[in-house]
């Protein structure tokens, strides 16, 4: 945190300087305060030369809060700044906030997955199974669930979480929201499966021989669409990112001191500020990104599991 470089702008790295090269480094920053709109006005000082050193030693930390280091991986000369991608209205470093809300914004993506990945398996397996009632059961369940339009549920579990919990406890309360509502489809995708899986004759060897429906399941019918099931896991990651992002951007989802790319969008809702410091809109970038590689990761092991091509 910097209070002296409130809403600064990025420091473009450099590597010449007057035509000579010295290296990755980046230029001063002088700031005036605009008397008539009291607007912090910075201007790139070119006599002060900082360069950017690399596995420097800074004061300790925890890495991912277990191992204790002090070593970063690059950080500006002493006496220098280095923001990469500007200051917020409170001078912190817009870049490293973005790093530290990728641990959460992608946990939340891989933990909500997991959850609902291992609803779906069971419960679409015992559909899919036993078929019957409890078929019936599990099928107008989904059939309520997914009545219910997907956002505005989002919203309105996430505002009856209680105003008390702790920021932790509310990660975890939307880590478990998106996960509980997201298995529907592939519970669905797994009951088809088994529906067709159940019949084949390994599968009836396998009970002929005395194995219990679990193992029947586990061992036998879920391993032959293995590759379906991952590449379906991995095309909801992107839903469980997108959607602790919407949440966090309306005020629902996670909040302060909590840092995610949702919470960091969040502070850029004010249109105003948006205009007079657009890098407060970065945070979107690794959205997109990271959204667009989940879908084409998915997306390629979903053609290379279709067994028809």
């Amino acid at each position: 945190r910097h209070t002296g470089f409130i809403y600064a702008p990025p420091q473009a790295v450099r590597l010449f300087h007057e035509g000579r090269f010295v290296g990755p480094f980046v230029y001063g920053l002088n700031y005036q305060l605009d008397r008539d709109t009291l607007q912090r006005i910075y201007t790139v000082d070119h006599s002060k030369i900082y360069p950017i050193r690399f596995l420097c030693r800074s004061e300790a930390y925890r890495f991912w809060g277990l191992i204790e280091m002090d070593v970063r991986l690059f950080c500006a000369a002493r006496g220098g700044t280095l923001f990469l991608l500007g200051t917020d209205r409170m001078g912190r470093d817009m870049f490293s906030r973005l790093a530290i809300g990728s641990r959460i914004s992608l946990t939340i993506g891989f933990v909500g997955v997991a959850i609902s990945f291992l609803l779906g398996i069971v419960i679409g397996g015992l559909a899919g199974y036993y078929g019957g009632w409890v078929d019936s059961i599990v099928q107008r369940v989904i059939e309520v669930l997914r009545s219910f339009p997907v956002l505005p549920l989002w919203m309105a579990l996430s505002a009856a979480l209680p105003v008390t919990w702790s920021p932790l406890w509310i990660y975890f309360g939307i880590t478990l929201i998106l996960g509980l509502l997201d298995w529907t489809g592939l519970a669905r995708a797994v009951r088809s499966k088994l529906f067709a899986l159940r019949e084949e004759d390994f599968a009836t060897a396998a009970q002929l021989m005395g194995a219990s429906p679990s193992r029947i399941i586990g061992r036998h019918l879920l391993p032959s669409f293995t590759s379906h099931l991952i590449a379906s896991a991995t095309l909801s990651i992107p839903a469980m990112i997108l959607g602790e992002t919407a949440l966090s951007f309306l005020g629902l989802g996670l909040k302060p001191p909590i840092t995610s790319w949702g919470v960091l969008l969040s502070e850029a809702q004010n249109i105003n500020v948006v205009a007079l410091y657009p890098w407060l809109m970065l945070p979107v970038v690794p959205v997109i990104v990271t959204v667009l590689t989940f879908n084409f990761l998915g997306d390629g092991l979903r053609d290379a599991a279709d067994p028809y091509k």
